[in-house]
C-alpha cells in the first residue's frame, strides 16, 4: 500500500518591518529618553539654585524680638493664674494681731472673711489666750475684735470685728482640691503683708499634732511657701476660692521656717465653726 507523502510547509513567518517602522520606533525611544533627563537636569537645576541663603543676623534678631512681642501681647491679654487669682482673694483678707498676757511680742496671723455678718476665719493658735485683738481690713480700717467660736480639735477660731468696716467681701468657698491640683496660700509670712506662694497640694486627709499637743485630722497637705505669720490664711485655688485655712507646717529641725510642707483645715470643715454650710 502506497503512503502519501507530506507535502512541505509553506510557512515564512511575519512579515519582517519596514524600516520606516524602525525609524519611528526608535525616534519615540530617543525622544521619551530626552525628555526624562530634560526633566532630571531641570530638577537638580531648580533645587540648587531656589534653595535659600542661610539666615543673617540681623535675620535672627529679628525673628526674635517679634517672637518675644508676641509672648508679651498674650500675656497681658491673659494673666496668669495666679494673678487672678490673688485678685479673687484680696478683698477678703485679714490681718490679725494679737496681745496675749506675758509675751512682749504681738502674735501676727491671717484670716480670711467668710460671710456677710463679717465671720472672719483664723487659726485658733494665733489668738488663743489673748487679752486683745485686732484686725487689719486692707491698708487703713483697722478694728478691735473677740472670739465668738472656737474649734480646738480644727485649730480653728472665728473672729468679729466690734466695728467692722461699711463694705465687706466675703471669700467664695470651694470643695476640697484633688492631689496635684495647684494652690495658692495667702497671709502675712514673718510680718510680709498679703503674700502669695504658688504649690499643689501633696496629699489629703493627714493627720499631724500641734504643738499644744492637740491632734488635727483629715488635714490638706500641700507644698506652697509658708511661714509664721501665715497661720490662719486661706489656701486657694486658682480661681481664688478657698480650699482651706493654713494651721501649720513641718519642720523635722523643730523650727518655724519652712521646709517644704504645710498643712490646711478643709474648708469643707472649718466654713462649719462660722455659722455656714458645711462644704
Amino acid at each position: 500500500m502506497r503512503s502519501a507523502e507530506a507535502e512541505p510547509a509553506n510557512d515564512q513567518g511575519p512579515p519582517a518591518p519596514s524600516r520606516a517602522g524602525l525609524r519611528r520606533r526608535r525616534a519615540v525611544v530617543i525622544g521619551v529618553v530626552v525628555a526624562l533627563v530634560a526633566l532630571l537636569l531641570g530638577t537638580l537645576a531648580w533645587r540648587v539654585y531656589s534653595t535659600p541663603d542661610p539666615p543673617s543676623q540681623a535675620d535672627v534678631d529679628r525673628a526674635v524680638a517679634e517672637q518675644l512681642e508676641r509672648a508679651r501681647e498674650q500675656e497681658a491679654a491673659a494673666p496668669p493664674e495666679g494673678a487672678l487669682a490673688y485678685q479673687a482673694i484680696a478683698p477678703s483678707l485679714v490681718t490679725v494681731t494679737a496681745r496675749k498676757p506675758g509675751e512682749t511680742q504681738e502674735a501676727l496671723g491671717t484670716g480670711v472673711v467668710v460671710n456677710a455678718a463679717g465671720a472672719v476665719l483664723t487659726a485658733l493658735h494665733v489668738v488663743d489666750g489673748a487679752e486683745q485683738i485686732q484686725l487689719s481690713f486692707g491698708e487703713d480700717a483697722t478694728a478691735e475684735a473677740r472670739i465668738v467660736n472656737r474649734r480646738p480639735d480644727q485649730d480653728i477660731a472665728v473672729l468679729i470685728a466690734d466695728r467692722p468696716p461699711a463694705v465687706l467681701v466675703p471669700a467664695v468657698l470651694a470643695g476640697p482640691p484633688p492631689i496635684g491640683d495647684q494652690v495658692f496660700a495667702v497671709g502675712n509670712p514673718l510680718g510680709l503683708r498679703s503674700s502669695i506662694s504658688a504649690g499643689v497640694v501633696s496629699g489629703l486627709d493627714r493627720t499631724i499634732t500641734a504643738p499644744n499637743g492637740v491632734q488635727l485630722t483629715g488635714l490638706i497637705q500641700f507644698d506652697a511657701a509658708v511661714n509664721p505669720g501665715s497661720s490662719g490664711g486661706p489656701l486657694i485655688n486658682r480661681a481664688g476660692q478657698v480650699v482651706g485655712i493654713v494651721t501649720g507646717l513641718a519642720n523635722p529641725a523643730g523650727g518655724e521656717t519652712f521646709s517644704g510642707i504645710g498643712f490646711a483645715v478643709p474648708i469643707a470643715t472649718a466654713g462649719g465653726a462660722a455659722g455656714g454650710p458645711q462644704q
